[in-house]
């Protein structure tokens, strides 16, 4: 923020508000990825059942996923 959105960093900053602002951001942030994990593992089918079957596959499925959403994130939210 500080090298991409000078004027508002500074303007938050001295107004005292750049605390706030950050972790509104981190709020935000956090229950999107929440929301979007569980949106596209139920979308791809990754359930339970497969954990319970085949973990391996259930957790290439799920860093799969955790860093399409990462990535999602970091896009619109984070470095927007």
């Amino acid at each position: 923020m500080k090298e991409h959105h000078r004027i508002l960093y500074y303007n938050l900053l001295t107004a005292s508000k750049l605390n706030s602002y950050l972790a509104d951001v981190d709020r935000q942030a956090e229950k999107l990825f929440s929301r979007l994990i569980k949106q596209m593992a139920e979308r791809e089918g990754v359930t339970e059942t497969i954990k319970a079957q085949n973990q391996m596959m259930w957790i290439s499925a799920m860093n799969n996923i955790w860093n399409q959403v990462t990535e999602t994130i970091n896009a619109n939210i984070i470095y927007n």
